[in-house]
C-alpha cells in the first residue's frame, strides 16, 4: 500500500473511519497534512525529521531466516 492523504474536514478536523484503514498502519500528522501508510508484516518504518517537520517516510522490509 502505498502513502496515501487523508483529507481534512472544513473546520480542520481530522475524521477516520477505521473500516477503511488498514488494520496495522500509521498516521503521521505534520503542518496541517495527514497521511496513512500500511505497516510492513517483517521490518521496520522509520520516520525521517528534520527542524521537528516531516522529512521522509522509508520502509524497509526483512522476513527471518
Amino acid at each position: 500500500m502505498k502513502l496515501q492523504d487523508i483529507e481534512l474536514t472544513s473546520a480542520n478536523r481530522l475524521e477516520i473511519d477505521i473500516m477503511e484503514i488498514p488494520s496495522s498502519c500509521v498516521i503521521v500528522i505534520c503542518d496541517g497534512k495527514a497521511k496513512v501508510r500500511e505497516l510492513p508484516p517483517f521490518g521496520e518504518y522509520k520516520i525521517v525529521t528534520h527542524q521537528g517537520k516531516v522529512k521522509r517516510m522509508r520502509k524497509e522490509e526483512g522476513e527471518e531466516f
